[in-house]
């Protein structure tokens, strides 16, 4: 079969003219230039192409390309989408069911907007420290210096990342005890970002209206958790939960109960019982985080993706010969705006 080339985006806005020019995403600029660039070298498929393929029922062309979207950013609905129309381009969305509710900011975005708030994240580390080995004695909760050993080394995606900003990012994503580490990001989101809540989510996210009228204008709306939890923290009666909420958004949505849907997976993170329970759920299709070119749909469920990272921001930029070209290709070419997941 033809190689699958799934390209995922987060943020994308005038970061120049924004509140928060910090946020690591991708520039209007950038975006359109990746368009180019795609449009030039690939040919831009639908979800419901990749699960006929992943039947055997047709093939793919080539150079396949699927443009996905996650976490319901309402820049997907105000910036990509009318990009995309004027191009005659499909894409994927992934919203969580919360974040179209738009009462609460997710604590992953939170964040994001605390680190791009921050003027100096030397200090922010150390604030996050204080108030880590203030709650010393509570279950769960091991020392700062612990958790600064076990949270400051780099992955793939932190690859031009200071440790600060990786370590506030795996302490508050993961590492601590859920209630600690929620309680920690609410009063660091305060401090530093100061906004009513439940306005800055709706200057944040898409409702339910707006990702309906995707799904009108020929867009696929998927799954992305309910919640935005990492399932792997779940039991299995859990993950069941997480996954019949997340089907009973969609059939919200669309309007029709969910069949042949596509989850794309809260921080790329999954178990062998999230496979097993998502097929019997209507699931056709699961997108990871892991960076690669899927090469084939044997695992429907576990496809990888790019980072928007691993593309160049100029249409007439060289197609890359292998994914080693495309993961590794001139960073003059590129600006890292992975905004962590």
């Amino acid at each position: 079969m033809s190689a699958l080339t799934i390209v995922m985006y987060h943020y994308v806005r005038d970061l120049a003219h924004s509140r928060y020019p910090g946020i690591k995403g991708r520039t209007i600029e950038e975006f359109e230039g990746q368009l180019d660039y795609i449009t030039r070298h690939y040919t831009v498929c639908s979800t419901r192409d990749v699960i006929a393929a992943t039947r055997g029922e047709r093939a793919l062309p080539a150079n396949a390309c699927l443009l996905t979207f996650d976490d319901g950013l309402l820049d997907h609905f105000t910036v990509a989408l009318p990009r995309l129309l004027a191009r005659g381009l499909t894409a994927s969305f992934y919203a969580p069911a919360v974040t179209a509710a738009q009462a609460t900011v997710l604590d992953t975005h939170k964040i994001h907007f605390i680190l791009a708030a921050a003027p100096d994240h030397e200090a922010l580390a150390r604030r996050l420290r204080a108030l880590i080995d203030a709650r010393q004695g509570e279950p769960g909760v091991a020392s700062s210096e612990a958790l600064w050993e076990q949270c400051s080394q780099r992955q793939a995606w932190d690859f031009d990342s200071p440790a600060e900003v990786v370590f506030v990012k795996r302490a508050l994503q993961r590492d601590l005890p859920p209630p600690v580490r929620a309680a920690i990001t609410a009063a660091l989101f305060d401090d530093f970002v100061g906004v009513d809540e439940r306005a800055f989510a709706r200057e944040l996210y898409m409702d339910t209206d707006q990702l309906r009228r995707l799904v009108g204008h020929g867009m696929d709306v998927g799954g992305h958790g309910a919640t935005h939890v990492w399932l792997t923290t779940l039991s299995r009666v859990e993950q069941q939960a997480e996954i019949d909420a997340t089907a009973a958004f969609l059939a919200d949505v669309h309007g029709r109960r969910a069949v042949d849907w596509v989850m794309s997976y809260p921080f790329g993170a999954y178990t062998a019982e999230t496979l097993a329970l998502l097929e019997p759920a209507g699931c056709a299709l699961g997108l990871t985080t892991r960076f690669a070119v899927a090469s084939d749909l044997s695992s429907p469920l576990e496809l990888p993706r790019l980072d928007t990272n691993h593309l160049p921001l100029r249409g007439d930029a060289p197609a890359p010969a292998s994914m080693a070209a495309a993961t590794t290709g001139r960073r003059d070419e590129r600006r890292a705006v992975s905004p962590g997941r």
